[in-house]
């Protein structure tokens, strides 16, 4: 089957394609949303400002730590230093991408980047290295893939009373479940699995010694530079 850039085909061939390839993510953001919007709610958040950052903000990890910065209460700019360094892993997403997107108009490349997230960035790496580029498809993955995380977090605020803090049910285990899944299907290769190891084992590094922001982005680089000098070893 051949994919094009160019050929979306009808609406809902686009969006039931979509809702297939997106479902995997949705199945990890639903649990992880509830969790948020159970600590969001417990930390002192009302219901529209939960919502709202699901809406706007929309990144789990960032979200997660500045809910519990403003409980433990952190200053407003400590929490924007803090959340900025967590995201900081978007920059390797960024530079990956961009060659891949290099013929999208700047509101279509807006689009992408506001809703990119770590999984979907994973599915899109992977669908665009077996020549599936369709933009429509693109696009609707990452608006359901936002709306299973938006819905998520609507399901923890209604149900915060009666889970606790979501522990109990191991709604935390959701979302490193689905990265292992995401991973497992891009393992293609030796390289592949030392950069995969080394950026593992490098985060677990940076995070045991609480720099887990700007650990990511390292652990990121040692990852890539590790795959990218096995495969050159490889190929000799």
């Amino acid at each position: 089957m051949s994919y094009s850039g160019e050929h979306a085909g009808a609406p809902e061939t686009v969006w039931r394609a979509a809702v297939g390839q997106t479902l995997p993510i949705a199945l990890g953001y639903i649990p992880v949303g509830m969790a948020y919007g159970v600590l969001a709610g417990k930390a002192g958040l009302d219901a529209i400002n939960v919502l709202a950052m699901s809406l706007l903000v929309y990144a789990g990890s960032a979200q997660l730590v500045a809910v519990g910065l403003f409980a433990a209460g952190a200053s407003g700019l400590s929490i924007v230093i803090t959340t900025l360094a967590v995201n900081l892993r978007h920059v390797l997403f960024s530079a990956a991408m961009a060659p891949l997107l290099s013929g999208w108009r700047k509101r279509e490349l807006a689009a992408f980047s506001f809703e990119l997230t770590d999984e979907s960035f994973a599915l899109h790496a992977a669908r665009f290295g077996r020549g599936d580029t369709d933009k429509k498809r693109t696009l609707a993955i990452n608006v359901l893939a936002q709306s299973a995380w938006v819905l998520g977090t609507a399901l923890g605020v209604i149900v915060g009373d009666a889970l606790g803090d979501g522990r109990a049910f191991a709604l935390d285990f959701a979302l490193p479940g689905m990265f292992v899944a995401l991973l497992a299907g891009q393992l293609k290769g030796l390289s592949h699995v030392a950069a995969a190891l080394a950026g593992a084992g490098f985060s677990l590094v940076a995070a045991l010694h609480g720099a887990s922001g700007f650990g990511t982005l390292a652990a990121g680089l040692a990852g890539a530079a590790c795959g990218t000098a096995v495969a050159a070893w490889t190929d000799k």
